[in-house]
């Protein structure tokens, strides 16, 4: 009986869709009315900082693997005045030279507070390299690395 019913809403609302569309020799509608509100959407607490986890992510293995044009994207506008890209170049080409490309972020934690970030989180292999608390900030839509 379910079945049946799914089939038959299936068929009426294809045969609204159909019914609605419009040809090729309708004239264009016109947009003059009040622009709607964009919908809100909340992220819940517990996954408000998966960009930033992501990001911390990314740039561990493009620093490991000398990917300086991702890294080195990845680094905030402040950074980035800091230090020249050759030099950032081969600060992660001796990182990859002495250290390999394999060392992935794990036990990644983030605290965000509006765009500003922090991370916690492991080097695989590498508890050297391990953070805790490392800013980052979010600039447009994206997160850089800011701790420079």
């Amino acid at each position: 009986m379910r079945t049946r019913a799914t089939i038959a809403t299936a068929a009426l609302l294809l045969t609204a869709l159909t019914a609605c569309s419009s040809s090729g020799d309708a004239p264009a509608a016109s947009d003059s009315g009040t622009p709607a509100a964009e919908p809100t959407v909340s992220v819940p607490a517990a996954h408000e900082g998966d960009d930033l986890k992501a990001a911390v992510a990314v740039y561990t293995a493009a620093y490991f693997a000398a990917d300086t044009d991702t890294a080195y994207a990845m680094l905030s506008a402040r950074c980035a005045q800091q230090i020249a890209k050759d030099a950032y170049t081969g600060v992660v080409r001796q990182a990859k030279t002495d250290y390999g490309p394999d060392h992935p972020a794990t036990d990644v934690q983030a605290d965000v507070s509006g765009d500003l970030g922090l991370a916690t989180y492991k080097v695989d292999g590498l508890p050297k390299f391990d953070q805790t608390k490392q800013p980052w900030t979010l600039e447009g839509d994206a997160w850089k690395y800011d701790a420079c």
